[in-house]
């Protein structure tokens, strides 16, 4: 019995004795009236068991039989390996016919090692910056990995966001973000849409020169930096994923 019902116990042993009526013994315990006369015939009829809930140490009649569950566990590995929980839940009643839910395919996800339990991060304040006031005037990019088709190996949709509009401009898929597959990406993009007046992009190695070196040596430029030198693009680098939170949220979306 946890504290919480001896508290109740108590409470309902002087409801029988008549110590208190049944509406100061409903205010005490925070329960409405019916239920505080059930309480009362429960405990006079089975004594304290009557003030402990009866499926307590019984399986939830809801719970998947053994077969079912390694069926789910059989499809989660050989076809759902690489989906959220709810995306998997989703296809397993569409696809297989196994009703479900998304908390049971978590836990089952987790328990087989196809999903990892998201540590919460202590709220960060970020002050918010303005919108641009053009299409066009400034473009956030990233690169996003994830099984994005049915095979095992990862892919890289790199993708462009425009601040103004929060509307994709380019998205390609590519094995990586490597500097020739980013130079495709952005001649593509001035080809269509022209030149923008500023990329939003994050510290990654194509885009940045990360070595200890750089900090003495400002003219240290990776071959992406130097093109758009060239062309008048400003490239500005982001401190941590919220900065470009337009093409960080797309990414999410997308996936």
């Amino acid at each position: 019995m946890t504290k919480k019902e001896a508290e109740r116990l108590l409470i309902i042993n002087n409801l029988i004795e008549r110590k208190i009526n049944g509406t100061e013994a409903g205010k005490q315990i925070g329960l409405s009236l019916r239920q505080v006369r059930r309480l009362k015939r429960n405990v006079i009829s089975l004594g304290p068991r009557g003030i402990i809930h009866g499926g307590r140490g019984k399986l939830s009649n809801r719970r998947f039989d053994d077969k079912t569950t390694n069926k789910i566990i059989f499809l989660l590995r050989q076809k759902y390996y690489y989906f959220n929980p709810l995306l998997a839940k989703e296809h397993l009643e569409d696809d297989d016919n196994i009703k479900t839910n998304k908390e049971t395919i978590r836990q089952l996800m987790i328990k087989e090692g196809l999903w990892k339990r998201k540590a919460r991060k202590k709220p960060e304040y970020f002050s918010q910056r303005e919108r641009k006031d053009s299409y066009g005037e400034m473009e956030q990019f990233d690169g996003s990995y994830h099984h994005w088709f049915s095979g095992k190996e990862e892919q890289c949709l790199l993708l462009s966001v425009d601040d103004a509009t929060a509307k994709i401009s380019g998205a390609k898929f590519e094995n990586n973000e490597a500097v020739e597959a980013v130079f495709r990406f952005w001649k593509k993009y001035i080809e269509c849409h022209g030149r923008p007046l500023a990329i939003y992009l994050d510290r990654f190695s194509t885009y940045k020169v990360n070595h200890k070196n750089a900090i003495d040596n400002k003219d240290l430029m990776t071959q992406f930096q130097r093109t758009a030198t060239e062309l008048g693009i400003k490239l500005i680098t982001a401190h941590s994923p919220e900065a470009k939170g337009r093409v960080e949220k797309m990414n999410g979306t997308l996936q």
